[in-house]
């Protein structure tokens, strides 16, 4: 059995798996089967409690005692079909993930071996989620952990995906109905999306906040707070150009200069240690990440120490990047004031996303913020702002490895 993480894959030898989502509170799963272009081909393809079974894909309800699962025969998947996508929120009505830590368990579906599990990684304000995928590429079937969260529901995934969700208009005041008039019911994928209430709303509802879901980098720079993610995605398009990670930070009013050592350490999909590139290595990743040099006092104006990174040439083995600061001389960060790292576009300089640590700890190192690769190629940074014990990179690995 493998633990995954966000990103990593695993090769199907089973051709039928079960993938099960188990939760604290009592979840709706569902699958997706997608084609090419991302989409469903009809809401047919939407696979949940009120439409329990498609070409090669099944739900199955646990009932409120077990986890619902969703089964996939990949021998039985139609031509086209190159992901199923599989998909959980909360049952209570505006419930987030807040607190609550699902689980995917992947099985072999006849001989109910475990194959893997995810657990998603600090979710907040999601209210749906994608969980994993099986996906077929280069013509063997593969499983990805995702861990993508929508703040909009059920509703956000099923318009991502092409599922038609669009509400009737508000109807007018009843009128009798002839008793030989039948009213057919909703689609299946509209009454996931927006159950029907037990009486008929006063006013048709409000539709969702405009901008709901992952922060991208249409409207400009992001200022980021602890634990908050933005996707690295401007005009839809996943930004993969050299980037720079500025890190800087003070001396503490009427404090003595401080040396600080800024670092990136590298990643593989089970968080396993891949590299680190700091003052003593410069470079890693075939030059995809490169190192300023160090800074020996924190003073002045701007970075103290920059770290290039060329998103386009990170090996596809490398899928975190966790960025952390050490005091290699023993001084604590409650000695530092204005640490902060921000990400700049290289090629014009554009400063896309700030983040300012506001608290301070005794301690010796910080972890600022992660880079992901999403399934999708994008990559997103997190805020982190932890504190460790750790005067080198060195002694930064582990802890970094599990804020992936």
């Amino acid at each position: 059995m493998t633990a995954m993480t966000p990103g990593s894959n695993l090769p199907l030898h089973a051709v039928r798996v079960t993938v099960d989502v188990a939760a604290p509170v009592r979840l709706d799963v569902s699958g997706l089967l997608l084609a090419a272009d991302g989409k469903v081909r009809s809401d047919a393809d939407f696979i949940f409690y009120n439409q329990p079974a498609g070409p090669g894909v099944s739900y199955r309800s646990g009932g409120g005692s077990a986890p619902d699962s969703i089964t996939v025969d990949t021998s039985a998947v139609p031509p086209g079909i190159e992901r199923i996508v599989v998909t959980a929120s909360p049952d209570a009505a505006g419930q987030s993930f807040q607190g609550v830590e699902p689980t995917a368990t992947v099985r072999d579906a006849d001989g109910g071996a475990v194959i893997a599990t995810f657990t998603p990684p600090r979710l907040g304000t999601e209210t749906a989620l994608v969980v994993v995928e099986v996906y077929l590429r280069g013509g063997a079937w593969k499983v990805r952990a995702v861990g993508q969260g929508y703040a909009n529901g059920l509703a956000g995934i099923a318009t991502d995906f092409g599922v038609s969700v669009d509400e009737e208009p508000a109807a007018p005041a009843p009128a009798p109905v002839p008793a030989a008039v039948h009213t057919p019911p909703p689609s299946p994928a509209a009454a996931a999306a927006f159950p029907p209430p037990q009486a008929p709303p006063a006013a048709p509802p409000a539709p969702p906040a405009p901008g709901a879901g992952k922060i991208n980098l249409d409207k400009g720079r992001v200022s980021l707070q602890k634990n908050q993610t933005v996707s690295l995605v401007k005009g839809g398009r996943p930004l993969l150009s050299q980037v720079k990670m500025g890190l800087g930070w003070e001396p503490a009013f009427g404090g003595r200069d401080i040396d600080l050592d800024a670092s990136v350490i590298a990643y593989g999909p089970q968080r396993n240690h891949i590299d680190s590139c700091y003052f003593g290595k410069l470079s890693i990743l075939n030059g995809a990440i490169k190192h300023s040099g160090d800074n020996l006092t924190g003073e002045g104006a701007g970075d103290d120490e920059v770290i290039v990174v060329d998103l386009g040439r990170i090996p596809a083995e490398a899928t975190g990047l966790v960025f952390t600061v050490n005091s290699f001389s023993g001084q604590k960060f409650t000695e530092v004031a204005k640490a902060y790292c921000r990400l700049i576009d290289a090629a014009s300089g554009e400063e896309l996303v700030r983040f300012d640590l506001t608290g301070a700890e005794p301690q010796t190192g910080v972890m600022m913020a992660k880079l992901i690769k999403q399934f999708s190629g994008e990559w997103e940074m997190t805020a982190i702002g932890d504190f460790v014990k750790s005067r080198t990179v060195r002694g930064m690995v582990k802890p970094a490895a599990q804020a992936l």
